[in-house]
């Protein structure tokens, strides 16, 4: 796909972070950038900053992600490009010692669901929401339609004590490429995931600098956080990359994290 001003996006979770960095290379590319966010104030920042349109969108609400999208579309036209980065979960292990009770208590089924519907459920209707407008889109080279790039996390594949939630979600959402991918393949919409590392968003920096120096330690190569503009970068590529349909990328300096 060839990225100028004929194409369109739009980058949920875009008001910092990564979903920040991704709709600034976008931008930068030349592609009309819609940035859907909660935070009304950031994301109006945002969107001044790179020339886009902002959408006051809950990722966790069907009709509010409507909206959205209707208001984007309004402003640039039907989108061909889908970032998705935004999320809601909560933390917890599975079982955990009570110091109170002397005897162990379990993370809710409640807590569990509430960050399956803020991590996968929303990823899967995000995608699908975006994928049902660009399938009335005319065809580009080889078909091809749109792109949508999920967000998952290294954490898919080796998720930490206390992160059961958080990887299992996440791995449901690499589990929703390939048969997405498949599901619209006559289509010509192509689905793939970053799986960041440990990257230097503004919620990571609020550690406390000597955490930051040993998770920066941790890293094989290069020995440091990743940068967000890195991940914009990857944006970019599976944007533009015809070819690459139905991939789960890991984007991490080679890390594996350990249990804790």
């Amino acid at each position: 796909m060839q990225l100028d001003n004929s194409v369109s996006a739009v980058v949920t979770g875009s008001a910092s972070g990564l979903g920040k960095a991704s709709a600034q290379a976008l931008a930068k590319a030349g592609v009309k950038v819609a940035i859907f966010d909660i935070n009304e104030a950031a994301g109006e920042a945002v969107a001044k900053e790179i020339g886009g349109v902002f959408c006051k969108v809950n990722i966790l609400s069907e009709e509010s992600v409507i909206e959205g999208l209707a208001k984007a579309r309004a402003a640039h036209g039907q989108e061909r490009i889908c970032v998705h980065c935004a999320m809601t979960a909560r933390r917890g292990k599975t079982l955990a010692f009570d110091k109170e009770t002397g005897g162990y208590k379990r993370t809710s089924t409640e807590d569990y669901a509430f960050g399956v519907e803020g991590i996968l459920v929303a990823s899967y209707r995000v995608a699908s929401l975006s994928a049902l407008g660009m399938s009335t889109l005319k065809p580009l080279e080889d078909g091809e339609r749109g792109s949508i790039v999920l967000t998952a996390s290294v954490a898919a594949q080796d998720a930490q004590i206390g992160q059961v939630i958080y990887g299992s979600a996440k791995a449901g959402v690499n589990g929703l490429v390939l048969p997405m991918a498949r599901d619209m393949m006559d289509l010509g919409i192509r689905v793939n995931s970053i799986m960041p590392g440990i990257f230097a968003t503004p919620l990571m920096l609020g550690a406390p600098q000597q955490v930051l120096d040993s998770l920066a330690a941790s890293v094989p190569f290069p020995k440091r956080l990743g940068k967000p503009e890195e991940f914009g970068s990857l944006v970019l590529e599976l944007s533009r990359n015809t070819y690459f349909n139905g991939q789960c990328l890991r984007l991490d300096g080679a890390i594996r994290m350990a249990p804790r």
